[in-house]
């Protein structure tokens, strides 16, 4: 029975120093800290690691987590300058510095945060209009942390960081903003659209004017050059038939093969002959059909020019029945056809650069036409896009 009893008597005695121990020792984590009240009083706060504390006459309060923590809070409604509700979500980041003034100098830090940053953010906002709440979230989250740091470092609370999370304008203010960036991208869209149609058709202006000019230019050149060709031609074979002293039979003779071309044409159901043809046609006659009509023939051309007549048979062959001029009219009258085929060249030519400048006129004006034309459609598309912008929404 004794030995029942002292059995007995030896559990309890361990049972109450391993309560005592566990009432004595206690264990912090670390960044953790936890305070002592002795009697009701704070007596200390426990560090991280093995603390002894005197059983039943200390309490140990709960932990408090030293580490930073996050927050967030759900959508404030807070009123901007010009009279808008706006909800604004936010993150706060803060960490506890001191665990005897978070533990005794408030009682729910976490929600003194929260209501601290609610009131600071309709102080901030309300000094901004929309705009600048939506553009300015940096000035903000750095007011807000300022604030709040200087209010909750009396509570042994360090605020590092504001973040604002979302701001939510009302419905018809989003529609409007939608409304208001369409504008401005049509806007833009108009003035490249109109920028570009101007470009191209002033360079393609420019091109077509530069092309006129060439091909006026060519065209120019050309008939220049083919007046002088004519010029040039006519020059010879006049200098060649007056330098010769050609016979009346060699002209005649060339008006014979003249006389195919001119039937030549497409589409020449008739054709003229001049009065010279006849005439020639008549003196070659006389010329080649003198043995026939039992008149003397003309006498052949001496050792000197090539077709010149020598002697005075010139002078004496007569006219014949028709009433026609001699050899020697008929002479001076092929170079006065000559000289005045020389004079038509020179009118035809200056005739030819008078065309060329005429058509280089008309060329410009219808360039400066077309100049003119461009830029009244360039005037009608920027008076649209101002229009476009008095209209679209403010």
């Amino acid at each position: 029975m004794d030995a029942i009893v002292g059995l007995v008597i030896a559990v309890i005695v361990v049972v109450l120093m391993f309560v005592f121990v566990v009432k004595t020792v206690r264990i912090v984590p670390q960044a953790r800290a936890r305070n002592v009240e002795r009697f009701g009083r704070y007596r200390k706060t426990l560090e991280p690691g093995m603390n002894f504390i005197i059983p039943f006459v200390d309490r140990v309060k709960p932990l408090i987590d030293l580490r930073e923590q996050v927050v967030a809070f759900k959508g404030q409604p807070v009123i901007t300058e010009d009279n808008l509700v706006v909800l604004i979500d936010t993150v706060l980041f803060f960490q506890v510095t001191d665990p005897r003034a978070a533990d005794y100098e408030i009682v729910n830090y976490i929600q003194a945060i929260e209501q601290l940053t609610a009131t600071m953010l309709r102080s901030v906002i309300g000094s901004m209009d929309l705009e600048q709440t939506l553009t300015s979230r940096d000035r903000i989250n750095n007011m807000l942390r300022g604030v709040l740091d200087e209010a909750s470092g009396k509570w042994g609370i360090r605020v590092t960081r504001v973040e604002i999370k979302a701001i939510d304008p009302p419905k018809s203010v989003v529609d409007a903003m939608e409304k208001q960036m369409r504008a401005e991208r049509e806007k833009r869209a108009a003035i490249l659209t109109a920028e570009g149609v101007r470009q191209s058709k002033i360079l393609t202006a420019e091109g077509e004017k530069q092309s006129n000019i060439l091909r006026a230019e060519g065209d120019k050149q050309s008939q220049i050059l083919r007046s002088e060709g004519q010029a040039q031609a006519i020059g010879t074979v006049f200098q060649a038939v007056h330098h010769n002293d050609a016979d009346p039979k060699v002209l005649a003779y060339q008006y014979l093969q003249t006389l195919p071309q001119l039937a030549q044409a497409e589409g020449n159901t008739f054709w003229v002959i001049p009065s010279e043809v006849t005439t020639a046609l008549k003196t070659l006659s006389t010329a080649f059909g003198s043995d026939a009509a039992g008149q003397p023939a003309a006498p052949p051309a001496g050792p000197g020019r090539p077709g010149q007549l020598t002697g005075a048979a010139p002078a004496a062959l007569p006219a014949d029945a028709a009433g026609q001029p001699s050899l020697a009219a008929n002479g001076d009258t092929a170079r006065a056809e000559d000289a005045s085929a020389g004079d038509a060249a020179v009118e035809e030519r200056a005739a030819g650069d008078a065309a060329v400048e005429e058509r280089a006129a008309e060329e410009r004006a219808h360039t400066r036409d077309e100049l003119a034309q461009v830029e009244q459609e360039v005037a009608a598309v920027e008076r649209q896009v101002a229009e476009a912008e008095r209209s679209g929404p403010r």
